[in-house]
């Protein structure tokens, strides 16, 4: 799920930064210090929105560099158990396939796949039903459901789920060939 949410940051700069456009740099730091990193507590950062405030600098002994701590918004991402997400296969194995949506990588057992749907190893290994009708192999877009989460300090894994009414495969490019 997507939050837009407050965070504060103190923000170091090289003292090569100050002059006119002393702000303008700190912004453009921040930006690339920040977005596409995640913390366990917020999620993915996934863009920053506006710089409410850049408070006073504070210069750092025997360095030069001064610390601004900065107030700003941004979008972050933050997955939750029972959220229902449609992802894009990235492996399939014997064990399971892996599944990513945005920057959330998923693994889907092959305990948490429909009974009627058999792995088959070959040049593209797939889950596929009994009649063929349906294949999860790379590239195919699935809708899930997170039934667990682990939080690290600089990352988030889940688990989900296609076996529930109304998820599973959602588009096959095995099946325009």
């Amino acid at each position: 799920m997507f939050f837009h949410i407050v965070l504060e940051r103190n923000m170091q700069l090289h003292p090569r930064h100050f002059g006119p456009n002393l702000r303008d740099k700190l912004v453009a730091k921040l930006m690339k210090d920040v977005e596409g990193t995640c913390s366990g507590r917020h999620g993915f950062v996934v863009a920053i929105t506006g710089v409410d405030s850049v408070g006073k600098g504070l210069i750092r002994d025997g360095t030069g560099f001064v610390t601004f701590p900065v107030k700003y918004q941004c979008v972050v991402f933050r997955p939750f158990k029972g959220e229902i997400l449609e992802a894009a296969v990235t492996m399939v194995n014997k064990m399971g396939f892996f599944a990513e949506a945005g920057p959330v990588q998923i693994f889907v057992s092959n305990h948490l796949i429909p009974d009627d749907m058999e792995f088959q190893s070959g040049d593209v290994p797939n889950y596929t039903t009994s009649d063929g009708s349906v294949r999860i192999q790379k590239d195919s877009e699935v809708r899930l459901k997170i039934i667990g989460t682990r939080v690290d300090a600089t990352e988030i894994f889940c688990i989900g789920t296609i076996k529930d009414d109304f998820l599973g495969v959602i588009n096959d490019p095995g099946a325009d060939a």
